[in-house]
């Protein structure tokens, strides 16, 4: 069976989709015959042979409202012998290319995410999303809250598939303990962490307010437009002393091991899932995070492997952070029974397995 997917971009590129499809065509390879697609960040297109798999970078022509416009994907997709292709969404310009190009086969669409914040292209491009949708096999989303908490998916409630994301547990399970000691040394004790790029869906500002009330440090690591705003943030609450950005962090692993809670603070459905639970389940920490309609409150269960607060709440962020580190056997508890569900629902493994269930039975449909 060959599968093409098609991509945004693809890593080092930085990005949640890029570093998932990375992972689930490693795994894949094995059992399918993979090639992926994905835009260049420069016009020239690069062929390259990564970890054994076939990679296109398409030389890109321009940006549309943060999509990158390939000319040669029409192409690219029309000439591929794949049985399925299997785009990853949101990319409105993947699928103008894929319904340009007339292909065959299967159409698989993994779907990350409605567009959130520019609803005047979701309106605009939805004829074309909805001729992709009727056209598809199957509709692969991340958890059961994708569908119920989009107006898109729920019409295509019997297409889609749900396959959790993955990660590779022994990743984090091998961790440099010196390293670790040197972080609890230079910011412990109680320490709070949060990853990811300093965007606005992430809500750090409100995770930063929370720190007024938390007797702690936290340590941010990621980088992004919202640095200067943020570093303000913590400035005009008297807090910089107890509130560090990290950019340059090479490996995360460490400081997850490192820290006493982990938080995702983000306030809006562009955080579809929060990759980033899975990492620090996997370390072992307890989760605090919000109970946003999208599938970050699935990925770590209120009272099971951490604590759901509402997302912009400061005084809720603050509460709960508090409550775990003044507790922490409880903490313990908590992060052990968020290691098991990463182990037994979230491993990739699992995900692959999953994933390859669906081709089957769309080629065997």
């Amino acid at each position: 069976m060959k599968v093409l997917h098609v991509g945004k971009y693809y890593p080092p590129h930085p990005g949640g989709m890029e570093t998932h499809i990375k992972a689930l065509c490693a795994e894949l390879k094995s059992s399918v015959d993979v090639e992926i697609i994905v835009a260049n960040d420069s016009g020239n297109t690069v062929e390259e042979l990564i970890d054994g798999i076939k990679v296109t970078r398409l030389g890109k022509a321009f940006d549309l409202a943060a999509a990158p416009v390939c000319p040669r994907m029409v192409r690219k997709i029309r000439e591929t012998k794949a049985e399925i292709v299997h785009i990853h969404y949101p990319n409105p310009t993947a699928i103008l290319s894929y319904l340009a190009s007339g292909h065959k086969g299967r159409l698989i669409i993994g779907y990350h995410s409605d567009i959130v914040r520019q609803k005047f292209l979701g309106k605009a491009f939805w004829p074309f999303l909805k001729r992709a949708l009727d056209r598809a096999s199957a509709i692969i989303v991340a958890t059961p809250n994708h569908i119920a908490s989009s107006p898109i998916l729920r019409p295509y409630g019997k297409l889609c598939r749900v396959v959790p994301y993955g990660i590779s547990l022994e990743a984090f399970k091998r961790t440099d303990h010196a390293e670790v000691e040197d972080i609890r040394k230079n910011f412990g004790p109680r320490i709070v962490l949060a990853v990811g790029r300093l965007v606005y869906y992430k809500g750090f500002e409100y995770l930063i307010r929370a720190m007024r009330h938390v007797r702690g440090r936290l340590l941010i690591v990621g980088n992004g437009p919202l640095r200067r705003t943020l570093a303000e943030e913590a400035s005009a609450h008297d807090i910089t002393d107890r509130v560090f950005f990290l950019s340059e962090v090479k490996e995360v692993s460490p400081f997850y091991h490192a820290a006493d809670v982990f938080v995702l603070s983000s306030v809006a459905r562009s955080e579809a899932f929060g990759i980033v639970q899975l990492e620090a389940m996997a370390c072992g920490k307890p989760v605090v995070n919000t109970n946003l309609d999208s599938g970050v409150p699935f990925v770590s269960l209120h009272g099971v492997s951490g604590l759901t607060v509402p997302p912009a709440d400061p005084l809720a962020l603050g509460r709960a952070i508090n409550n775990l580190l003044n507790d922490p056997a409880r903490s313990h508890e908590l992060g052990m029974a968020g290691r098991k569900r990463v182990e037994e629902e979230f491993s990739l493994a699992t995900m692959t397995n999953r994933t390859l269930e669906v081709y089957r039975e769309v080629v065997g449909s």
